[in-house]
């Protein structure tokens, strides 16, 4: 043999043991810390309290959100869940034993909240929450698959995601846990009040509040370094905003009532909710206690403020711009806005100082233009007021011309919005 065809597998065997150590290294990251569930004890009768308590839960963490297609019986799964990897579908966390989770032990449970692995033993996507779940108690978990258990079981099947090679692989999450998620658990800070530490539970874990208000990288990964800053939520084009910035949605100089009220009923002296955090007050933080809602409010009051991001310096629009954005504006907002953007206290936001309107990013007011604005409608404001969608009456130059016209006037700031910025979201909506 020569000496080359000796290198050569030299280096083949050398490739190999470097193959067969990376695996084990990417097994043993994806596997560390699981419970041991041939040890685990049998599950002992749910209380009615335990499953009273679950419900609760299952409310905090807005389980119906991704586990209950529209119209169907809830928590059959079935809702389609979108990512750039493809679709994600919610799965049946009803008690049927064939399709749901009725063979499910409260450890298996606890492994797919805690560690993201479903009892077959399979890795879960990471759009099931559990980078933030993984913070939530073992106490809470068993309460809530008490709750899940107390459900009327449905045969409805799960249906298979539709993910794009590579990411429909197994072994590529398995790499994409070792890289990115390591379980965890809530840790009390004992420097700080229990309302606080209450707050901090709900809103890192079964609030999942990262999910959308922290930014992603290429591969979907949050990033902890900016948890909570501010986030394009992926495939929806909404802006998360920075839940550390004075200038986004920090409430850091906000009064607690005001944030309560915020999270209780989705309007308050100091903003109001659309888009997805409408949903959100919707179907969790309007249930809640009120003392769990003045613990939220307490946290984010608390989170360290970052100076504003640094925009670009306003540029005066041409005068076409101008006079189309202003003639725009009166035909069709000065009627609830106000011709000098104040808005009407309780009814209609004001826009003059709104930061809403001049953040850096515009993606949410342009959702709100082409298709409307909408507060939930919530038991402490059942009939909310709303904005039409022009998604059909305005092109994407008039949209652009009309919020340029916006964020410029009473004293904003703000850079101008250009068209391009308005097709690009328009033309990903329409995927």
């Amino acid at each position: 043999m020569s000496r080359s065809s000796q290198r050569a597998l030299q280096a083949l065997a050398l490739l190999c043991v470097l193959l067969v150590a990376a695996s084990a290294l990417v097994w043993w990251l994806n596997v560390r810390g699981e419970p041991d569930l041939s040890a685990a004890a049998p599950a002992a009768p749910a209380s009615a309290g335990q499953v009273q308590r679950g419900a609760y839960l299952a409310q905090a963490g807005n389980c119906m959100g991704c586990h209950t297609s529209r119209g169907g019986t809830p928590y059959a799964g079935g809702a389609a869940i979108p990512t750039p990897f493809g679709l994600l579908y919610g799965s049946n966390l009803t008690p049927d034993r064939e399709h749901g989770i009725g063979a499910w032990s409260p450890t298996e449970f606890w492994r797919a909240l805690h560690h993201g692995r479903s009892r077959d033993g399979r890795l879960l996507y990471p759009a099931f929450p559990y980078t933030s779940f993984t913070q939530v108690t073992r106490e809470d978990a068993d309460a809530l698959f008490a709750y899940l258990q107390s459900l009327p079981a449905s045969p409805q099947p799960n249906r298979a995601h539709a993910l794009r090679w590579p990411y429909d692989q197994q072994a590529a999450l398995a790499v994409w846990r070792a890289l990115f998620f390591r379980a965890g658990e809530f840790r009390r800070d004992p420097s700080q009040t229990a309302a606080w530490n209450r707050g901090a539970y709900l809103v890192r874990g079964l609030g999942h509040c990262a999910a959308c208000h922290t930014a992603r990288n290429t591969w979907g990964a949050p990033d902890d370094s900016q948890a909570l800053a501010g986030g394009l939520i992926p495939m929806q084009n909404w802006y998360a905003p920075a839940l550390t910035s004075a200038s986004e949605a920090g409430v850091a100089d906000w009064p607690q009532e005001d944030v309560v009220a915020l999270l209780h009923t989705g309007v308050s002296p100091r903003g109001w909710v659309t888009g997805p955090m409408a949903e959100v007050v919707l179907r969790s933080t309007q249930h809640l206690s009120q003392a769990d809602l003045s613990a939220m409010a307490g946290y984010l009051r608390s989170l360290p403020q970052t100076p504003a991001r640094p925009t670009p310096a306003r540029v005066a629009p041409t005068a076409a711009v101008a006079t189309l954005g202003a003639k725009l504006y009166e035909q069709n907002c000065a009627q609830c806005h106000g011709d000098d953007g104040r808005g009407a206290g309780g009814v209609y936001p004001p826009l003059a100082g709104n930061r809403g309107v001049t953040m850096a990013s515009t993606a949410n007011l342009v959702q709100v233009v082409l298709h409307g604005g909408f507060a939930p409608a919530t038991a402490g404001n059942p009939r909310p007021y709303g904005m039409p969608p022009y998604v059909l009456a305005l092109s994407d130059s008039d949209i652009a011309a009309v919020l340029t016209h916006v964020r410029g006037a009473w004293g904003n700031s703000a850079p101008a919005v250009s068209e391009l910025d308005v097709t690009r979201l328009r033309s990903t909506m329409q995927r």
